[in-house]
């Protein structure tokens, strides 16, 4: 596509990093709505992520819209965090109609970040697009992961609420984005491996649905140039993993066979010195892109073994670039 500008409220963190590293690239107009708004490579613009203010400018005329604002989830479910994650997911949604609304030039697409942990906890089958199952009500799921479900299922709703008449909107059911960035979910998890402490978690059965940095930026590119492409999008490798195979992948791209199993009674002890829950590795998320695939979509990185082998590559890679420019 041509050279356009993309707003991105709540792109002060990874996936945002990634996004506007790889629109940016492409020689496209970048502009980061924060809450905190600091020295970054790309302009950023305050917004409190609640009501109308000076930023709303920025979303009249704008080309495109990627909504990735919401408090983290990697916490204890206290009533507290509770409350801050579903109001931060609500309001900023809310606010972002609110502006495409009464924007003279609306964006013609908005994307919205949703999540793959909206389908159930499930081993029989993969949760597509058309017959996944919404989770909530199984019967051998922990009651408080449907607080998740709950959030989910309230953010998609203020997502279809929004009134944007000219604006196509899709919803992003994304899954856990694999980069070897410091700090996210494969940082973590290789840090596990590195000290010995990437086995099996629980009974190693659950599926991990994840999908590559690289997969993630371009699915999100098709998905803009694709003006047929509305509704419920799930962002997510075609071949999703049991946990003891995806973790054996990430030892095996190491370089190391040691790899301490961690019980689910152990993952709850863990969880909470770590102020996290264990639904981040316990849920079975098998999640499948039916229309990504459907749609033509072809994904760089499919097999998990490939896309974490190419991971620790790059991982090190940053690692020796920190090395050299440490004082």
């Amino acid at each position: 596509m041509s050279s356009v500008k993309i707003v991105l409220p709540g792109g002060s963190g990874l996936l945002g990093h990634l996004l506007a590293r790889g629109f940016s690239r492409d020689g496209h107009h970048v502009v980061i709505l924060s809450r905190r708004p600091g020295s970054l490579p790309w302009p950023v613009v305050a917004w409190d992520a609640a009501s109308l203010g000076a930023w709303a400018a920025e979303i009249d005329g704008a080309d495109v819209v990627i909504n990735l604002a919401g408090r983290s989830v990697n916490c204890r479910y206290t009533p507290k965090n509770r409350d801050e994650i579903m109001t931060s997911r609500l309001a900023s949604t809310r606010v972002l109609g609110e502006a495409i609304a009464r924007a003279t030039r609306p964006p013609p697409v908005w994307l919205q970040s949703s999540t793959a942990t909206i389908y159930a906890h499930r081993y029989d089958a993969p949760n597509d697009e058309a017959t996944g199952i919404v989770g909530g009500l199984e019967p051998d799921a922990p009651s408080a992961w449907r607080f998740s479900i709950e959030v989910a299922t309230a953010w998609e709703r203020a997502f279809d609420e929004a009134i944007a008449p000219r604006t196509r909107k899709v919803a992003l059911r994304t899954a856990i984005v694999m980069s070897p960035a410091r700090g996210g979910a494969f940082d973590v998890l290789l840090g596990l491996v590195r000290r010995g402490l990437g086995g099996t978690s629980g009974d190693g059965r659950q599926f991990v649905s994840w999908i590559h940095e690289d997969d993630f930026v371009r699915a999100l590119q098709w998905i803009i140039a694709r003006q047929d492409v509305s509704g419920i999008v799930n962002v997510a490798s075609p071949v999703p993993a049991p946990n003891a195979d995806f973790m054996r992948a990430i030892r095996d791209a190491w370089g190391t066979r040691v790899g301490l199993p961690s019980p689910a009674w152990l993952l709850e002890i863990g969880a909470w010195f770590l102020r996290t829950e264990t639904e981040l590795v316990l849920k079975s998320r098998r999640v499948v892109p039916r229309r990504l695939l459907e749609g033509g979509f072809e994904f760089g990185w499919p097999d998990w073994p490939a896309a974490a082998r190419d991971l620790v590559s790059r991982w090190r890679s940053l690692s020796r670039a920190d090395s050299i420019s440490a004082p």
